[in-house]
């Protein structure tokens, strides 16, 4: 376990896809995150993925507690061979420092760089979150948006 403060990371367990799921079912949360997937109130399919991701050795799924509650979840995973990042806090714990925190945390763990993070043109808040950390924006793509339903413009961090 890595402490923060009072946020701890712990790998996550099955038992925490529960309320995992529940956090990524909020309007607000998907929108801001934009790249959903199509159906976040597919508990069967999200389940299937989480389970197959946890078992995935590339794949560093933490789950992220502040004052022992389950408040969000931090990851490192690879796509076409990149290092990636990706989080998700409850939407009742924003503004709280909690991602800053979890993410500093999970990148003195998470040690291979340089790791890329992606976000939506317009969410803030997860844009300074990876600049605090020491992420520096490199380019931006567009895709779809299964939140949205619609394509946008994405920011694309790294850190070396």
């Amino acid at each position: 376990m890595i402490k923060g403060n009072e946020i701890t990371l712990r790998p996550t367990e099955i038992t925490d896809l529960e309320d995992l799921f529940l956090f990524q079912l909020d309007d607000d949360a998907n929108y801001l995150a934009a790249f959903t997937s199509e159906d976040p109130t597919d508990k069967q399919a999200y389940f299937e993925k989480f389970t197959k991701l946890l078992n995935d050795p590339t794949v560093n799924q933490q789950t992220i507690l502040a004052d022992e509650n389950t408040v969000g979840s931090i990851a490192k995973f690879e796509r076409n061979g990149e290092a990636e990042i990706t989080y998700w806090i409850d939407k009742t714990y924003w503004g709280k420092g909690i991602a800053t925190t979890a993410l500093r945390d999970f990148l003195s763990i998470e040690t291979i760089r340089p790791i890329f993070g992606r976000v939506a043109f317009d969410n803030y808040g997860s844009q300074k979150v990876l600049e605090k950390c020491g992420f520096v924006r490199i380019g931006f793509d567009k895709g779809f948006a299964n939140a949205r339903r619609v394509e946008i413009e994405e920011f694309i961090y790294s850190l070396t």
